[in-house]
């Protein structure tokens, strides 16, 4: 006879489902989890947030909810787009589903060097990363939130002197068909902006922001058209959301904008 902890426990999860009700996704939500970011400095640690789920046939009666967090343990190099991609691989062959969704949000740091001084500071973004794999196919979606500064080219041209300029919020959601680094789309949006924003600044820094703003003034409409332009010229993206809120310094409301693209990728 077998002792306690060798015998066989019966697979609930397995049985069959007589109701025969596909469910679209099934699985966890919120894990936090320490994760490794690759970006052009080495890899760099941050902890995430982290959903995924699975398609599950209507004929089975549940998922395995341990297993998720086993494909979180095996995948666990630098995170980045490939890695992206096989952690969804090894996610629907170890919960053996057709289709899957992958959602991870998490802080992200850039050491930025102030323009005059060199004074050198943490700058934070938020970022999420969004797989989802369906019908044998695998949409890799990358957002990142932006802190920009926005100066009103309407305040700027009607004032004998000054104008007013506020804290912005861009925030680009891309589809990645090639590897893209998480640096390269926060230089596209700060490029787009009046200026853009550090940690920490001097006084000859705060003279040079200023002056930067005020000699570059955007509509909330002009970022977001220029973010577009920037868009539509890289090949490596395909679909794209990309938005803009100005948090108005003179008025109790945002101003907000935002464009979606859909380009056909190239041949």
């Amino acid at each position: 006879m077998n002792a306690p902890d060798k015998m066989l426990l019966p697979d609930v999860q397995s049985h069959l489902d007589e109701r025969n009700i596909a469910i679209n996704r099934v699985g966890v939500r919120a894990i936090t989890h320490p994760i490794i970011v690759d970006t052009p400095n080495g890899p760099m640690p941050s902890v995430a947030h982290i959903d995924m789920s699975v398609y599950l046939p209507g004929d089975v009666k549940g998922t395995h909810m341990s297993r998720f967090l086993e494909v979180l343990q095996q995948c666990g190099d630098s995170l980045g787009y490939e890695t992206g991609l096989y952690m969804m691989s090894v996610m629907l062959d170890r919960l053996e589903s057709k289709s899957g969704t992958i959602t991870m949000r998490f802080p992200y740091f850039v050491r930025k060097t102030a323009p005059i001084s060199g004074v050198q500071s943490l700058m934070d973004y938020q970022v999420t990363i969004d797989i989802d794999s369906n019908g044998g196919r695998t949409d890799y979606w990358l957002t990142v939130l932006v802190p920009v500064t926005s100066l009103c080219p309407c305040s700027k041209k009607i004032s004998d002197y000054g104008a007013h300029n506020q804290r912005s919020h861009i925030t680009m959601k891309v589809q990645l068909l090639e590897p893209m680094r998480i640096e390269e789309l926060i230089t596209i949006a700060e490029r787009s902006a009046s200026c853009e924003r550090w940690g920490l600044l001097k006084r000859p820094d705060e003279k040079y922001v200023t002056e930067k703003a005020y000699e570059n003034p955007k509509f909330v409409e002009d970022l977001v058209r220029d973010l577009a332009i920037a868009l539509n010229a890289d090949r490596r993206v395909g679909r794209y959301r990309v938005e803009s809120e100005n948090f108005e310094s003179i008025h109790n409301h945002s101003a907000v904008a935002w464009i979606e693209g859909n380009k056909a990728p190239a041949a």
